[in-house]
């Protein structure tokens, strides 16, 4: 689903009725429409997330997650035997993380890239380093390798 079409569509229904207005009217309008985008964009996203758990409860097996890239989210069936986090966890709490876009299109390509959700990828390096015994700073390898 491309939510940025979806919102670039709500901003151009808001300046077709700002436009029956003054000139005055229309440049508030689209500063408003401007304003509204992200915040648009997260309510869509939030939907989906609501649409996939409503999904889930209705599932006999499997569930349906939300993947992201980019400003794309899709809908995803992933059946029961695919193991995405740790048997014995319990996802059941929820975390709002603030990112720098820059960081959050790399975390975005990572997860694409291990054919996963955002989510379960960030749960899954929350899991590894949580594992590490003391801290990475500092280490390297060092050395040649052959391919």
């Amino acid at each position: 689903m491309r939510v940025a079409s979806f919102v670039a569509s709500l901003r151009d229904d808001l300046a077709a009725v700002a436009a029956l207005g003054d000139e005055q009217t229309a440049a508030v309008a689209a500063r408003l429409a401007d304003a509204m985008v992200r915040p648009i964009s997260a309510a869509l996203l939030e939907l989906l997330g609501e649409i996939a758990a409503e999904l889930d409860a209705k599932l006999p097996q499997g569930r349906v997650e939300v993947r992201l890239l980019g400003q794309d989210a899709e809908l995803v069936y992933v059946e029961e035997n695919e193991t995405t986090e740790e048997p014995d966890a319990e996802a059941t709490a929820r975390i709002t993380l603030r990112l720098s876009e820059q960081l959050k299109a790399r975390v975005e390509q990572a997860a694409a890239r291990d054919g996963v959700s955002v989510n379960t990828y960030v749960v899954r390096a929350l899991q590894q380093r949580s594992r590490a015994s003391g801290p990475l700073v500092g280490h390297r390898l060092s050395g040649y390798g052959r391919s």
